[in-house]
């Protein structure tokens, strides 16, 4: 895990001494007789002083940390700095918002890092919430490799209605019915960090074992074979089923045996050691069949616990059934936010049209890529920075270091995935050309960083052009992506990239990150197509570049709202990877996760027409044909030329190939789901025509009378955008469902609505570390740090007396106060983006700087070992060392 350490020093410190030079004191005084006195000879003059070094000048930089009101904080966890609020037991149970995003830590007592739940323990955390029927409840567990977290459903009066108590990283479950419940998280064993989302995620995440029929008071289990033929060993572990009234019912020496349960009643030995520390929990299940199963599964954890048993599982009910192709696909709202679906009813490219990811490298070996590479070349010149053990070299995969700011995970891996992450393969994700391939091209190194000369190579070698590999690839990239940018015009590389746009490549270019007109390089040279970022709702994105350079906008993200109400921030899903064979699905946000949704669709047009130049897909562009227009009529400075759309983009790449698309209308909305959470009042929803031919809106009606439905600007379709309105006025408290129906000529469509009326408005992770870092300066020391806690939702910040240089800023809570912070389970934010970090140059006072601090979750995912039998859950960045004050 890589860290980094706090020097507990000020950032500079400047001492004078004054040395005061004074004669001895004397007296007056008379001699009779007068001697002559010998003069000494004057000393020699003492040499001049050299003048002293100038004061620096120091500056301060100041800012606001926010968190969005869909983020929330368990009320007491390890942090000393935060102060404890008990949520023990079910009559403190801590209020929480519907959806919501919960940072928490739980422990036994003498369990995990010193702090204020250390010695004493805090085994249980209790959260009251209102549910929807078919809700989702899960719990991500930071630590599940050294600790064990349970989840727990209880109605209000203290009853277990449901359990998910797993020994793996995720537990999950699902809401019964509408009601107010109690949200248990339990600490079985050891003490971590945990996350708690809750949201619409029904049909979204690969089942857990609670959704899972097995057969009560069975297990399958296996021994290690040299602790079994071992003496004191097997006697050991004898005696220990004995205890447990586990007894052997069919199997044999070497294999898997299946093993009967006792059904030991309450208060009994064999009851007490199948329970562990959980026996009291199965006191509160009245449901019979729910009991059985709980002892069943408690007693295969303490099972698991013994080093002489390789595995020990439950005995499953097996049915036929279908398994969902890429199941996280429903966590991919930007897709239909560009009309892809409907893209790829013609087209989900072509293995002939390749792209090439300019980037970090790859992670190979993940299993949604398998099948999606053809070969690539690694330019990372700088071995420091390198760190895979040699310069350039014909290996692009990404080695997963890191320097001052490090994701935790590999960036070109998760922009790779966008690109053409593999479809219809039941499990992960599915990139936008899925039918495409990736070229993946290493000249970002450990850090993120590279240097121009070496991205021209890696551009040079995916188009096929002469460079210092030597080498060629078999086949030139059609499309070359650079989600990447930072340096100044070089007319080397504009004369490199016009020349690679007249060879017939297509360059496209992330706009940056910096939330400025300013021209941002690559994207801003001619011949390269600069990609804006817009959120969840069309909107430009906060932190998007914009001006003239801007050519086109696709879905960045936005980890700020939950604006669709699954719980989880609105960022770009995508494949990841964390090092040890694990291979995850990360959200991000940022114009690196943009450009990756154009590249992917120019992918696609060049597969219904190989013969496309990159001067025909300007045209195209500036003729409106790839685009839906957002912001002013025609291009302008925010949005270019606009939101691209994969269906329009295909169609328009079609008839450029004298082919005559039949009609295909279809209705379209920007969002599938709104959320309303507990303060916003209105909400914008567009309709649009995703296809090609006559379309007429009919109505649009909402189910419930507190929820409105405006036509705010539409056409005389009935197309355009729709404004929803909630009105809370004499509602009680409580999370409320609703929906608006879309009826048209072609298709309908259902948008639901989630609101929440009460509970709390303000977001809180806890208190939140400030750590500032100097270029230049030991990687492993940030020079100062400061601590806000939430001031609904915001936390302020300043370091005084800063040296003029260049500076990062990581912000990150520490609820397990293990002096780590943005240690998985916890939240983490830098200035502008973590995707991007910018460098603060500092010459004068900053004021304003200002960013999110998100919770950053990851989803299902699978380890290398186990391919698409495992799911997985990962937290993505790596922990940043600060200091105990």
């Amino acid at each position: 895990m890589f860290s980094h350490r706090l020097r507990q020093v000020s950032l500079i410190t400047i001492s004078a001494a004054l040395i005061a030079c004074g004669g001895g004191g004397g007296g007056s005084g008379s001699s009779s007789v007068e001697t002559p006195v010998p003069v000494p000879a004057p000393d020699p003059a003492p040499p001049p002083e050299p003048p002293s070094p100038p004061t620096p000048e120091l500056f301060q930089i100041s800012g606001t940390i926010t968190a969005s009101s869909g983020q929330a904080v368990d009320s007491d966890t390890n942090d000393p700095a935060s102060l404890a609020i008990s949520n023990d037991s079910i009559a403190t149970a801590q209020f929480i918002s519907n959806p919501v995003t919960l940072g928490g830590y739980v422990n036994q007592p003498g369990s995990g890092a010193a702090g204020q739940s250390q010695i004493s323990g805090d085994t249980d955390d209790y959260f009251r919430v209102d549910l929807l029927e078919g809700q989702r409840i899960t719990m991500v567990v930071a630590e599940f490799q050294q600790a064990d977290a349970d989840l727990f459903l209880l109605d209000t009066e203290g009853r277990i209605l449901d359990f998910s108590i797993e020994t793996g990283e995720v537990e999950t479950l699902t809401a019964p019915a509408d009601g107010s419940y109690i949200i248990n998280t339990f600490a079985f064993s050891g003490g971590t960090n945990y996350i708690l989302a809750v949201g619409n995620q029904t049909g979204a995440l690969s089942r857990g074992v609670a959704d899972l029929e097995i057969v009560p008071f069975q297990s399958v289990v296996k021994y290690r074979q040299t602790d079994s033929e071992e003496p004191s060993k097997r006697d050991a572990l004898r005696s220990k089923l004995q205890t447990m009234g586990i007894l052997t019912a069919a199997g044999g020496p070497g294999r898997a045996n299946l093993m009967a349960i006792k059904r030991a009643q309450f208060g009994d030995a064999e009851y007490l050691a199948q329970a562990g520390s959980a026996a009291e929990k199965l006191v509160r299940i009245e449901d019979k069949e729910l009991r059985a199963r709980a002892q069943t599964l408690l007693a295969i954890k303490n099972l698991r616990q013994d080093p002489a048993v390789e595995f020990a599982e439950p005995n499953y009910r097996v049915r036929a059934m279908a398994t969902p192709n890429d199941e996280l696909y429903p966590f991919q709202w930007h897709y239909s936010l560009i009309d892809l679906p409907q893209a790829w009813d013609t087209t989900t490219g072509s293995e002939q049209a390749i792209i090439a990811v300019v980037d970090t490298g790859i992670l190979s070996g993940h299993p949604d890529l398998q099948g999606q590479l053809v070969g690539g070349y690694d330019f990372v010149r700088d071995l420091s920075n390198a760190r895979d053990g040699d310069g350039i070299d014909p290996n692009p995969e990404d080695p997963l270091s890191g320097g001052i700011v490090t994701r935790g995970g590999s960036h070109g891996t998760h922009v790779g995935g966008t690109v053409a992450a593999a479809g219809n393969n039941g499990i992960g994700v599915v990139g936008v050309a899925y039918g495409s391939r990736i070229m993946p091209m290493r000249a970002l190194g450990s850090d993120q960083s590279g240097t121009s000369y070496d991205i021209e190579q890696a551009v040079r070698f995916a188009a096929g052009l002469a460079n210092d590999s030597g080498t060629v690839p078999a086949q030139a990239a059609s499309v070359i992506n650079l989600s990447l940018g930072g340096a100044g015009f070089s007319q080397a590389s504009q004369n490199l990239y016009q020349q690679v746009y007249e060879s017939g490549v297509v360059l496209v270019a992330a706009a940056g990150n910096e939330a400025s007109t300013a021209p941002s390089y690559p994207a801003a040279y001619s011949g390269v197509i600069s990609v804006g970022a817009v959120d969840a709702l069309r909107r430009r994105a906060s932190y998007s570049n914009t001006g003239a350079s801007i050519d086109i906008t696709a879905p960045g993200g936005d980890f700020t709202p939950d604006l669709n109400g699954d719980g989880l921030p609105d960022g770009i899903l995508s494949t990841d990877g964390f090092g040890d064979g694990q291979f995850g699905y990360t959200p991000e946000f940022g114009t690196s996760f943009s450009a990756p949704h154009v590249s992917g669709v120019i992918a696609l047009m060049l597969a219904v027409n190989p013969n496309l130049s990159p001067q025909d897909i300007d045209a195209l562009l500036m003729q409106g044909q790839l685009t839906e227009d957002l912001g002013s009529p025609g291009r302008d400075n925010e949005f270019g030329y606009g939101l691209i759309s994969a269906q329009k983009a295909v169609v328009a790449a079609l008839e450029a190939a004298g082919s005559s698309p039949i009609d295909n209308p279809f209705l379209a909305a920007s969002s599938s789901n709104l959320n309303f959470s507990t303060s916003l009042t209105s909400l914008d929803l567009e309709l649009r025509n995703a296809g090609r031919g006559e379309l007429q809106v009919l109505s649009a009606t909402s189910s419930e009378s507190w929820l409105a439905v405006d036509a705010a600007d539409t056409d005389a379709s009935g197309l355009g955008l729709y404004q929803i309105d909630v009105d809370r006025e004499g509602l009680d408290n409580g999370v409320y469902s609703a929906s608006v129906a879309i009826e048209s000529t072609v298709n309908d469509l259902t948008v639901g609505i989630i609101m929440s009326v009460g509970g709390s408005t303000s977001a809180d992770v806890g208190v939140v570390y400030v750590l500032l870092y100097e270029q230049g300066a030991d990687a492993d020391e940030a020079v100062a740090q400061a601590s806000a806690s939430s001031d609904n939702g915001s936390y302020n910040f300043a370091f005084s007396d800063v040296p003029a240089g260049q500076y990062q800023i990581i912000a990150g809570s520490d609820a397990d106060n293990d002096l780590l912070i943005c240690d998985a389970g916890e939240a983490c934010g830098a200035w502008i983006t973590f995707d991007q970090p910018i460098l603060l140059n500092l010459e004068q006072d900053e004021t304003n700087i200002n960013f999110p601090v998100i919770y950053r979750v990851s989803l299902p995912n699978v380890s290398s070992d186990t391919a698409a039998t495992t799911r997985r859950l990962n937290s993505s960045p790596s922990p940043l060392e600060r200091s105990r004050n």
